[in-house]
């Protein structure tokens, strides 16, 4: 007998080509499940990406409103600083309203024959008086009675200098004393 002889070469060709399809049907298939995932990654991404931006828009929105309400708020400040001073000034000239008549009364009184007065100014509590005296003497005078004055206290001389008025020869002087504060009533 003789040997059967069988040609597999087709068979193996069959089965290679099975397997190639097989490799690029498997290569395919995740290349696709690949680009599947990828996608969802990048829309995973975006959908993250749109919220957080949402987030930031709505964070702008309310940061905007929150800086104009931090506006108003100093504006208000402002204006309740503005009203409390005038309050205290106005509480201020309401006790001392007799303070200047007080003043000016014992100016009036402290002032010596032969002195006169031209200019009186007050910053805070210092007041700056300045005149023309007869002599030296009498502007001395003169500070030794504001220092014995209980409204008055540090009287100080500035400045002393001759000076001709009306074709008489007079001193002319500038001095500040400091005015103290009195109870009511003093």
């Amino acid at each position: 007998m003789t040997p059967i002889r069988i040609n597999l070469l087709p068979h193996r060709q069959q089965k290679r080509a099975q397997q190639q399809r097989l490799m690029v049907l498997m290569t395919a298939a995740v290349a696709a499940a690949g680009a599947l995932v990828v996608f969802a990654g990048h829309m995973v991404i975006a959908d993250s990406k749109a919220a957080q931006m949402r987030r930031n828009d709505l964070l702008r929105q309310q940061t905007v409103v929150l800086d104009a309400q931090i506006q108003e708020i100093k504006q208000l400040k402002d204006k309740t600083k503005a009203l409390l001073d005038r309050k205290i000034v106005v509480e201020s000239l309401q006790t001392n309203r007799a303070e200047a008549v007080h003043l000016f009364d014992e100016i009036a009184r402290r002032v010596p024959e032969g002195l006169y007065l031209r200019s009186l100014k007050q910053a805070a509590e210092v007041m700056t008086l300045q005149g023309y005296a007869q002599s030296s003497a009498r502007v001395s005078t003169f500070m030794r009675s504001l220092d014995e004055s209980p409204w008055f206290e540090g009287a100080n001389l500035v400045e002393v200098r001759s000076a001709q008025v009306d074709k008489l020869r007079v001193s002319e002087f500038t001095l500040t004393v400091k005015q103290t504060k009195q109870a009511e009533g003093g």
